[in-house]
């Protein structure tokens, strides 16, 4: 919004010098040489005004653009740091999976294995009772 001030700004300055150099025509006392000079004195400051304002401008654009790549670099390395410890919790969360899984399957190879056992002691014929 400020920009479009400015623009507006000198848009409004250019046309005040186009009034003023037909104003300054019609009307100056001056001869037509002095009334030369003074035009050509004039468009020689404007011309120096837009110059100087065009340097600004530039300097302006120029210092958004350095912190435009200063943030996006700064977003960039904070998602690496997310990326980097959702990773950790991932690897942490699949080594909490892979202990849990290994110790039910050595709980249940354990109770097949008592299983077994005790069904081979129950049909194993031993000493008959007399």
């Amino acid at each position: 919004m400020a920009e479009d001030n400015k623009v507006q700004g000198l848009a409004w300055f250019i046309a005040g010098l186009g009034v003023g150099a037909l104003v300054g025509i019609l009307y100056a006392p001056k001869s037509g040489k002095e009334t030369r000079e003074e035009l050509a004195q004039g468009a020689r400051e404007g011309s120096e005004y837009l110059r100087n304002r065009t340097r600004q401008a530039m300097d302006q654009v120029s210092t958004m653009v350095d912190k435009g790549r200063e943030q996006v670099g700064d977003y960039v390395d904070r998602g690496r740091d997310a990326m980097d410890r959702g990773r950790a919790h991932w690897e942490d969360f699949v080594e909490r999976g892979r202990n849990l899984v290994n110790d039910q399957t050595s709980r249940v190879s354990a109770a097949v294995e008592a299983g077994r056992e005790a069904y081979r002691g129950a049909n194993t014929p031993g000493p008959s009772p007399e």
